[in-house]
């Protein structure tokens, strides 16, 4: 009976130590930022491209023109209510006394200075795609923006959700390291890196399983709504029809070939992609006409 104990405490402990190896908080790969020449005013135009101000300036949040990232807004999920939370310069309540590698370990790994898993309302799945120097880049201007000491507001999720531990094992099952779609020339690059990476368009467009990973078969084949109301649209050639320059200008004006325009969270999406230059525009509609019909 002893030994039979002894055999069940061994196997327990075991148990334990590779739950926490698998779940521990990934590392920045050696020399990631090596080399990397942070440049604000580039990094102005990753911030728009990722959309940033989106989620994090809350209504009215701006100083002499400048987005204030003070956060606040909520994120509704079947796992519970995220918000966003204080990335301003501020050095208590929001980025301000991160280092470089703590911002890109944080927007690449979903990992906290003090190594804790972040939820994936925060796109990092996509964000992994960032080449080095955009990284740099986006800190670096991100660090130009004002300060703001308002607290984060703590998410609202309940067991056994709130044990961040076990997301480790969700990024091990739901995060792969690779892009989703092949591309052949420099445009489908350039137009993947912005959907799939910097514009993370697959977290709204891309339908997920019941644990909250994304269901790469059905990519940007449309998904239902966060908030309970519609659904967001498949962008597959299956269901639009759009040509190229259609697209463009969807991307610059918000006017779609019907005249209409766009609503919801598309607005402030538009607004960030008007900043980029035109051959990103032109690159992301390249890539949305080369995906696979999904119907």
């Amino acid at each position: 009976m002893r030994l039979f104990a002894r055999i069940l405490v061994t196997l327990a402990l075991l148990a334990i130590a590779l739950g926490l190896f698998l779940t521990r908080p990934a590392s920045l790969p050696d020399g990631f930022l090596a080399g990397t020449s942070p440049d604000p005013q580039a990094g102005a135009l990753v911030f728009a491209a990722a959309g940033c101000a989106s989620c994090h300036v809350a209504p009215g949040a701006e100083s002499d023109g400048l987005p204030v990232l003070v956060g606040g807004e909520p994120f509704a999920s079947d796992f519970g209510t995220f918000y966003s939370p204080n990335i301003s310069s501020d050095a208590s309540a929001g980025i301000g006394g991160w280092s470089l590698d703590d911002f890109a370990r944080a927007v690449t790994l979903g990992v906290s200075p003090d190594g804790k898993h972040y939820y994936p309302a925060f796109p990092y799945a996509a964000y992994q795609h960032m080449a080095p120097e955009d990284v740099a880049n986006l800190y670096a201007y991100m660090q130009t923006l004002p300060g703001d000491a308002t607290p984060s507001r703590a998410h609202d999720v309940g067991f056994p959700f709130n044990i961040r531990r076990g997301l480790g094992l969700w990024k091990l099952a739901f995060v792969p390291d690779d892009f989703v779609t092949t591309a052949d020339t420099e445009q489908l690059e350039r137009g993947r890196y912005l959907a799939e990476g910097l514009g993370h368009c697959a977290e709204c467009h891309t339908p997920r399983n019941a644990v909250g990973g994304l269901n790469r078969s059905a990519w940007m084949a449309g998904a239902p709504n966060p908030s309970g109301k519609g659904t967001i649209p498949n962008i597959t050639p299956a269901a639009l029809d759009w040509s190229e320059s259609d697209l463009v200008e969807y991307f610059t004006s918000g006017f779609t070939p019907e005249y209409d325009s766009a609503g919801g969270k598309m607005v402030e999406v538009i607004e960030n992609l008007s900043q980029l230059p035109e051959a990103d525009r032109e690159a992301l509609a390249a890539y949305i006409k080369a995906l696979p019909a999904v119907p």
